[in-house]
């Protein structure tokens, strides 16, 4: 069985992973059939030939479970990108309530913009 997954290089804990296509059977830093690109998880960057990823999926071969996210975000094109992780922003409870306030009047404001635009149109039609 053909498998699609990372092989760690780089010294003590940091890490650099080049993204491989090997058999099953061989070790993790063993001889890979072919190496598609590479991640660097400190730094995020991801290379990865996407369209070789994916012809060796159709052969048959099974990403693992990262290398399969891999391939989601990486571009088309093949081309270097950095990753960036959704940053939580942390907010107090007073902070969430006046924004969510703000969100909800915004909306109310909205409809009955929305409303008093729809009234005119209708006295029109009713007086014609």
């Amino acid at each position: 069985m053909v498998k699609i997954r990372l092989k760690r290089l780089g010294r003590k804990k940091r890490p650099f992973y080049r993204i491989v296509v090997t058999d099953i059977r061989n070790r993790r830093d063993g001889k890979p059939l072919a190496e598609l690109g590479y991640y660097n998880p400190l730094s995020k960057e991801l290379k990865l030939d996407k369209i070789t990823a994916l012809d060796w999926v159709s052969k048959g071969a099974q990403p693992s479970d990262t290398v399969k996210r891999l391939i989601d975000k990486a571009p088309e094109s093949g081309e270097l990108i950095t990753l960036e992780k959704a940053q939580k922003e942390r907010v107090s409870k007073k902070v969430k309530a006046k924004q969510q306030a703000e969100a909800e009047a915004k909306k109310e404001a909205e409809a009955a913009a929305k409303a008093s635009e729809e009234v005119p149109a209708e006295e029109a039609t009713a007086e014609a």
